[in-house]
């Protein structure tokens, strides 16, 4: 069972922004901006586009009001996406608030943020659900 697996059966403590069926979205504890969010399917596979055709699409629709509302609660020029894997074998896409190209930069220092940032980020993000 991946680590994710683990945060979607509620075994990690996470910060739960959405959730339906088939996908899972909780903010990053290792975030690049604030709203930071990971988005997983329910189903473990450890490869983006090993993904069932349905569920992909499934999945930008899921992504799109969570997207909406970062945008919303945490001002910026776009939400990125990112889709890299590496962490964890099980795939998940990012959604980050930037400004420039360099905000979705992955080898940058991550932010250090309080428990109490968290609540913060997430109740945010949700009051715009």
């Amino acid at each position: 069972m991946t680590l994710f697996s683990k945060i979607i059966k509620g075994e990690i403590p996470n910060y739960k922004i959405a959730e339906n069926e088939h996908f899972y979205a909780f903010l990053d504890i290792f975030p690049l901006m604030k709203g930071h969010t990971l988005i997983v399917p329910k189903v473990e596979t450890d490869r983006f586009f090993d993904v069932d055709d349905n569920l992909l699409r499934e999945w930008l629709l899921f992504a799109k009001p969570i997207a909406l509302a970062i945008e919303k609660a945490y001002p910026c020029n776009r939400v990125g996406l990112s889709v890299v894997g590496l962490e964890v074998p099980h795939a998940h896409m990012h959604l980050v608030p930037v400004n420039s190209a360099d905000d979705l930069n992955f080898t940058r220092p991550k932010l250090k943020l309080s428990s109490d940032d968290f609540q913060q980020i997430q109740q945010r993000i949700i009051s715009f659900l």
